[in-house]
């Protein structure tokens, strides 16, 4: 049994939902955001809207950065007071170094942590830690709980269109020739995160045969597994999200459906306008 207090480490990838951000025990560790000169923290003095407007005027595409491995320290040192131990749930370490900073910052703070790797970033993670906070109220060990949740990381199923190429490209994440495919011949490519990397999943030619791609992989999903959720994340785009949500609604009603938006710190690669369609596939 877990007669430990125990902490909870995310970054600023995850959406954050109203009774996560009320949780007493979590700690967001923001992720850099670079442009103009500057250096700002996602979510702490940057907002999704200042930053797709600052990109509009300027077109200049900004660059993140991981939390430095002394900011996670002072974290640890700060959590030493009151907890017996963390779990940190973060970003795929395929895409950010996050993961890597936070374990080397807790080792430096000699705390007793455990580093989950989610594989992928957004919902993917706020899945996680709503399971592991439930096992928590269950009185299981920490370690179990890790052991459990990088298990479970891996039936995520997420699928991503892009907002902006420009964007993707520029910030290391698409192929040049890719990128000219994609623009000269205005095709709209599906990307998913795939064993924690990107990777381009399918060429449609309009948005249109996106939904029904998207809708045809869910159903492959639903028929093979059991899916009662999704999460459609956006890109300051609500309206468009939620004419996807109607769209899965009206094949599969009793379908639970979030729409949430996307970070700064996702914004930034993924560009305005992106859709992203989320699932966890649990055995049946």
């Amino acid at each position: 049994m877990n007669s430990k207090k125990i902490a909870w480490i995310t970054d600023s990838t995850a959406f954050i939902t109203d009774d996560l951000k009320n949780h007493p025990d979590l700690y967001v560790i923001p992720l850099g955001i670079n442009f103009n000169d500057a250096s700002y923290e996602d979510g702490v003095n940057l907002t999704t809207e200042i930053l797709y407007r600052s990109i509009n005027e300027q077109k200049e595409v900004p660059k993140t950065s991981q939390p430095s491995v002394g900011k996670v320290a002072e974290l640890c040192e700060s959590l030493k007071k009151d907890y017996d131990a963390a779990i940190a749930i973060h970003v795929s370490s395929k895409i950010s170094g996050t993961l890597a900073s936070v374990a080397a910052g807790a080792e430096l703070a000699e705390f007793p942590i455990e580093v989950v790797d989610s594989t992928a970033m957004s919902y993917v993670i706020t899945t996680l830690l709503h399971k592991g906070m439930d096992m928590c109220k269950q009185g299981i060990d920490y370690k179990e709980i890790a052991d459990f949740l990088r298990e479970d990381a891996t039936k995520n199923e997420n699928y991503i269109l892009l907002g902006n190429l420009d964007q993707f490209y520029k910030g290391g994440r698409m192929s040049g020739t890719q990128y000219l495919l994609g623009n000269l011949l205005k095709i709209k490519p599906i990307i998913r995160i795939h064993k924690g990397e990107f990777e381009l999943f399918e060429k449609v030619r309009s948005e249109k045969r996106a939904v029904k791609k998207l809708l045809d992989l869910f159903g492959e999903a639903y028929q093979k597994y059991t899916v009662n959720k999704i999460e459609i994340m956006h890109g300051n785009v609500k309206a468009k999200a939620q004419e996807y949500k109607e769209e899965f609604l009206k094949h599969y009603p009793g379908l639970e459906v979030i729409i949430g938006e996307i970070s700064s710190s996702i914004a930034v690669h993924a560009g305005e306008g992106t859709i992203a369609i989320i699932w966890h596939n649990e055995p049946k």
